[in-house]
Protein backbone atom coordinates (compact mmCIF):
# COMPACT_ATOMS: atom_id res chain seq x y z
CA UNK A 1 0.00 0.00 0.00
CA UNK A 2 1.31 3.74 -1.21
CA UNK A 3 0.95 6.38 0.54
CA UNK A 4 1.71 9.99 -0.39
CA UNK A 5 2.91 13.42 1.56
CA UNK A 6 -0.52 14.87 2.05
CA UNK A 7 1.36 17.89 4.49
CA UNK A 8 3.07 18.75 0.97
CA UNK A 9 -0.36 20.38 -0.06
CA UNK A 10 0.32 23.41 2.33
CA UNK A 11 2.92 24.31 0.35
CA UNK A 12 1.37 26.69 -2.70
CA UNK A 13 3.62 25.41 -5.66
CA UNK A 14 3.23 21.77 -5.00
CA UNK A 15 -0.54 22.54 -4.22
CA UNK A 16 -0.36 24.24 -7.81
CA UNK A 17 1.48 21.31 -9.43
CA UNK A 18 -1.08 18.65 -8.38
CA UNK A 19 -3.35 20.46 -9.85
CA UNK A 20 -2.33 20.90 -13.17
CA UNK A 21 -1.32 17.43 -13.52
CA UNK A 22 -4.42 16.16 -11.99
CA UNK A 23 -6.55 18.43 -14.66
CA UNK A 24 -4.23 17.10 -17.54
CA UNK A 25 -4.67 13.82 -16.78
CA UNK A 26 -8.84 14.67 -16.27
CA UNK A 27 -8.35 16.44 -19.91
CA UNK A 28 -6.96 13.11 -21.34
CA UNK A 29 -10.05 11.62 -19.71
CA UNK A 30 -12.50 13.30 -21.21
CA UNK A 31 -11.19 12.80 -25.13
CA UNK A 32 -11.62 8.67 -24.28
CA UNK A 33 -14.84 7.01 -25.94
CA UNK A 34 -18.50 7.14 -23.96
CA UNK A 35 -18.89 3.45 -25.28
CA UNK A 36 -15.78 2.43 -22.36
CA UNK A 37 -17.31 0.46 -19.66
CA UNK A 38 -17.66 2.04 -16.09
CA UNK A 39 -15.74 0.50 -14.17
CA UNK A 40 -12.73 0.22 -16.24
CA UNK A 41 -12.96 4.56 -16.93
CA UNK A 42 -13.10 4.60 -12.97
CA UNK A 43 -9.84 2.08 -12.90
CA UNK A 44 -8.41 4.82 -15.18
CA UNK A 45 -9.71 8.08 -12.93
CA UNK A 46 -7.87 6.58 -10.23
CA UNK A 47 -4.57 5.50 -11.78
CA UNK A 48 -4.11 9.04 -13.04
CA UNK A 49 -4.74 10.84 -9.17
CA UNK A 50 -2.37 8.24 -8.42
CA UNK A 51 0.07 9.13 -10.32
CA UNK A 52 -0.11 12.61 -10.57
CA UNK A 53 -0.10 12.42 -6.60
CA UNK A 54 2.97 10.09 -6.65
CA UNK A 55 4.57 12.90 -9.32
CA UNK A 56 3.69 15.82 -7.82
CA UNK A 57 3.66 15.04 -3.77
CA UNK A 58 5.63 11.91 -3.38
CA UNK A 59 5.74 8.58 -1.84
CA UNK A 60 5.39 8.70 2.46
CA UNK A 61 7.97 6.43 3.85
CA UNK A 62 6.67 3.96 5.96
CA UNK A 63 8.10 4.06 9.91
CA UNK A 64 10.24 1.03 10.69
CA UNK A 65 9.18 -0.31 14.25
CA UNK A 66 10.90 -3.11 14.51
CA UNK A 67 14.93 -2.14 14.00
CA UNK A 68 15.86 -5.80 13.69
CA UNK A 69 13.63 -6.17 10.27
CA UNK A 70 15.76 -5.50 7.45
CA UNK A 71 15.64 -6.44 3.97
CA UNK A 72 16.18 -10.67 4.48
CA UNK A 73 13.24 -10.67 6.93
CA UNK A 74 11.73 -8.61 3.94
CA UNK A 75 12.66 -11.56 1.57
CA UNK A 76 11.16 -13.99 4.12
CA UNK A 77 8.14 -12.45 4.76
CA UNK A 78 7.03 -12.06 0.86
CA UNK A 79 8.42 -15.82 0.03
CA UNK A 80 5.87 -16.80 2.88
CA UNK A 81 3.11 -14.74 1.24
CA UNK A 82 3.93 -15.78 -2.59
CA UNK A 83 3.79 -19.53 -0.57
CA UNK A 84 0.48 -19.23 1.12
CA UNK A 85 -0.73 -17.75 -2.48
CA UNK A 86 -0.05 -20.95 -4.17
CA UNK A 87 -1.21 -22.93 -1.67
CA UNK A 88 -4.83 -21.21 -1.79
CA UNK A 89 -4.66 -21.22 -5.46
CA UNK A 90 -3.77 -25.11 -5.79
CA UNK A 91 -4.14 -27.15 -2.25
CA UNK A 92 -2.68 -30.20 -3.03
CA UNK A 93 -0.01 -32.62 -0.86
CA UNK A 94 3.00 -30.46 -2.42
CA UNK A 95 2.27 -26.72 -1.89
CA UNK A 96 0.86 -27.91 1.52
CA UNK A 97 4.52 -29.18 2.28
CA UNK A 98 5.67 -26.40 0.39
CA UNK A 99 4.14 -23.39 2.40
CA UNK A 100 4.64 -25.13 5.92
CA UNK A 101 9.01 -25.77 5.05
CA UNK A 102 8.35 -21.55 4.01
CA UNK A 103 6.95 -21.19 7.06
CA UNK A 104 9.23 -22.44 9.47
CA UNK A 105 12.47 -21.13 7.63
CA UNK A 106 10.51 -17.74 7.84
CA UNK A 107 9.89 -18.23 11.63
CA UNK A 108 13.59 -19.34 12.25
CA UNK A 109 14.88 -16.45 10.73
CA UNK A 110 12.67 -13.97 12.25
CA UNK A 111 13.97 -15.51 15.58
CA UNK A 112 17.45 -15.50 14.74
CA UNK A 113 16.95 -12.14 13.95
CA UNK A 114 15.31 -10.90 16.96
CA UNK A 115 18.18 -12.80 19.08
CA UNK A 116 20.55 -11.35 17.33
CA UNK A 117 19.23 -7.91 18.18
CA UNK A 118 18.13 -8.28 21.54
CA UNK A 119 22.04 -10.07 22.24
CA UNK A 120 23.65 -6.30 20.62
CA UNK A 121 20.92 -4.41 22.87
CA UNK A 122 22.07 -5.81 26.01
CA UNK A 123 25.72 -5.22 25.00
CA UNK A 124 25.01 -1.61 24.81
CA UNK A 125 23.27 -1.77 28.22
CA UNK A 126 26.49 -3.17 29.61
CA UNK A 127 28.61 -0.90 28.03
CA UNK A 128 26.66 1.77 29.39
CA UNK A 129 26.56 0.65 32.45
CA UNK A 130 30.23 0.32 32.37
CA UNK A 131 30.89 3.87 31.47
CA UNK A 132 28.79 5.13 33.94
CA UNK A 133 26.27 6.49 31.13
CA UNK A 134 23.24 5.84 33.47
CA UNK A 135 20.50 8.09 31.65
CA UNK A 136 20.99 5.67 28.45
CA UNK A 137 21.06 2.50 30.74
CA UNK A 138 17.61 3.43 32.78
CA UNK A 139 15.91 4.34 29.00
CA UNK A 140 17.37 1.28 27.16
CA UNK A 141 15.62 -0.75 30.83
CA UNK A 142 12.53 0.76 30.56
CA UNK A 143 12.31 -0.03 26.99
CA UNK A 144 13.04 -3.56 27.94
CA UNK A 145 10.29 -3.38 30.41
CA UNK A 146 7.41 -1.39 28.51
CA UNK A 147 7.98 -3.02 25.28
CA UNK A 148 5.36 -1.75 23.05
CA UNK A 149 3.06 0.86 23.81
CA UNK A 150 0.07 1.05 22.01
CA UNK A 151 -1.07 4.80 21.39
CA UNK A 152 -5.31 5.36 21.85
CA UNK A 153 -6.84 8.34 21.28
CA UNK A 154 -10.01 8.60 24.04
CA UNK A 155 -11.93 11.73 24.79
CA UNK A 156 -13.48 12.00 28.13
CA UNK A 157 -15.37 14.45 29.27
CA UNK A 158 -14.42 16.51 32.37
CA UNK A 159 -16.73 13.85 34.73
CA UNK A 160 -14.85 11.11 33.06
CA UNK A 161 -17.18 9.63 31.04
CA UNK A 162 -16.29 8.21 27.56
CA UNK A 163 -17.34 10.47 24.82
CA UNK A 164 -18.21 8.66 21.72
CA UNK A 165 -20.60 11.11 19.64
CA UNK A 166 -18.68 12.44 16.83
CA UNK A 167 -19.83 16.04 17.44
CA UNK A 168 -19.60 16.01 21.01
CA UNK A 169 -15.52 14.82 20.84
CA UNK A 170 -15.54 18.25 18.49
CA UNK A 171 -16.80 20.71 21.49
CA UNK A 172 -15.08 19.01 24.07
Amino acid sequence: MEGFKIRKLSELEVRKQYHIKTANMFAVLENLNESEDINRAWENIKENIKTSAKDSLGLHELKQHKPSFDEECLCSSDNRKQAKIRWLQDPNQSNVDNLNNVKREASRHFGNIKMEYLKTKIVELETNSKIKNIRDLYSGISDFKKGYQAITNIVTEEKGDLVTDFHRILTT
